[in-house]
């Protein structure tokens, strides 16, 4: 008599029939010989293909309208002149799938005024609504950030293009003195007739560099130009005081020899004295 070794692994259990082995047959039923979609498939759940309460009809129509592209239009008529149930039988069928939740119609109006039905078809009834993706939005392209204005500076009475070239010349050597002082086109342009001014009332350019560079911060100057501005305007001295004019030389004229009695005299050109250039008297 043949025993059993009890130390033995025991028999490997076959598989329960079913997903497994999807070849097995099974004794009786449905048997599927199924392949894999890849492409022009729609999911559809079991909720709706083995619903207990649903027709045939809108089982059907409910997967149709599942499987229609966005857009599509899915109303009576189109829906009717697709299938041969007719008219009735589809609104109808369309009223149950509204009723359980596969369906939802809404009326709304156009720009342009018109009352259109708008079919939005739910594949899971009752699941919570998936929030709208938020819009994506294009990055603008990075625009420079808007400059804080300079202050004003002072102008001169009388600009001069030779004034304010010097002046551009001054602003412009600033940063071989002090690097931060280093000035875009723009600012030094803004800045050169408050040195025009500075000029025009006789104050020397290296006076002026002076005013300009002294007691400067020993931190980094985040707006050079700004500083330099205040600076113009805030020291910007008075008027040179106003001078009476020089009194004229007492000029001494060449001698001439005169033309009518040959004395010598001073005078700026050749000509008569003054005694033959007034008459006499005596004279008729």
């Amino acid at each position: 008599m043949d025993v059993q070794n009890p130390s033995a692994p025991p028999r490997a259990q076959s598989r329960v029939p079913g997903k497994n082995h999807p070849h097995r047959r099974p004794h009786a039923g449905i048997v599927h010989d199924n392949t894999r979609h890849t492409t022009r498939f729609t999911v559809i759940g079991n909720h709706l293909a083995q619903h207990a309460e649903l027709s045939g009809l809108v089982i059907g129509l409910a997967v149709y309208i599942q499987s229609l592209p966005a857009g599509a239009p899915a109303d009576i008529k189109t829906l009717a002149a697709r299938f041969p149930e007719g008219s009735a039988r589809i609104a109808a069928a369309l009223g149950e799938l509204e009723a359980h939740g596969y369906l939802r119609r809404t009326r709304e109006r156009t720009p342009a005024g018109r009352i259109v039905t708008r079919t939005v078809s739910c594949n899971q009834p009752g699941a919570p609504r998936e929030a709208a993706a938020p819009a994506i939005r294009r990055a603008a392209p990075d625009k420079p950030a808007p400059c804080k204005l300079l202050p004003a500076v002072p102008r001169p009475a009388y600009p001069s293009p030779s004034l304010l070239q010097t002046a551009t010349e001054l602003l412009a050597g600033l940063r071989r003195q002090d690097p931060r002082l280093l000035l875009s086109t723009a600012d030094t342009e803004h800045l050169a007739p408050g040195v025009a001014a500075w000029l025009e009332r006789e104050v020397t350019p290296t006076a002026v560099r002076h005013a300009l560079t002294a007691d400067l911060p020993p931190e980094d100057l985040r707006r050079p130009a700004a500083l330099l501005a205040h600076r113009l305007a805030a020291q910007l001295p008075p008027p040179p005081p106003i001078r009476a004019p020089a009194p004229a030389l007492d000029v001494r004229h060449p001698l001439q020899t005169c033309d009518g009695c040959d004395r010598a005299f001073r005078s700026p050109a050749p000509g008569r004295c003054r005694d033959c250039r007034t008459p006499s008297p005596a004279s008729p």
